[in-house]
């Protein structure tokens, strides 16, 4: 299949297809060039991007991602090695979770700060002085 096709079938653009070529996340299995130089795609093409969205949806690297693509190509990493893997990654999320959690809740208190000014203009200075404090 050709690049615009591939670009419909992943939800990807043309461009990031291009980019993951290059960086060799699809290698001469999901992608050849044809006599008149057009790449011509595979339907292995489309499943490896399936693969890379899934796993960037984890939050993964691009350097994490060649790992990944890697390690199911050539099953290299041992069980333990992904477990451990595995693991970073939760911490990783959690420790992201924690920080988004902390911005959830300051701008629930700007939130209620700003409604308390129009409301309740007293609530709204004794808000800010137990911030102060």
């Amino acid at each position: 299949m050709r690049i615009q096709e591939l670009a419909d079938k992943s939800g990807l653009t043309a461009h990031t297809i291009r980019f993951y070529e290059k960086e060799g996340l699809l290698d001469q299995r999901h992608v050849r060039r044809e006599k008149n130089n057009y790449r011509s795609y595979s339907d292995e093409a489309l499943e490896r991007l399936n693969l890379v969205k899934k796993f960037q949806g984890l939050g993964c690297s691009l350097s994490e991602l060649k790992a990944i693509l890697q390690d199911r190509d050539t099953n290299t990493l041992t069980n333990v090695e992904v477990i451990e893997w595995i693991r970073q990654k939760m911490n990783e999320v959690e420790s992201k979770k924690d920080e988004l959690d902390h911005v959830l809740k300051t701008l629930q208190w700007m939130l209620e700060y700003r409604m308390a000014l129009t409301s309740d203009p007293q609530r709204a200075q004794a808000m800010l002085k137990d911030v102060k404090h």
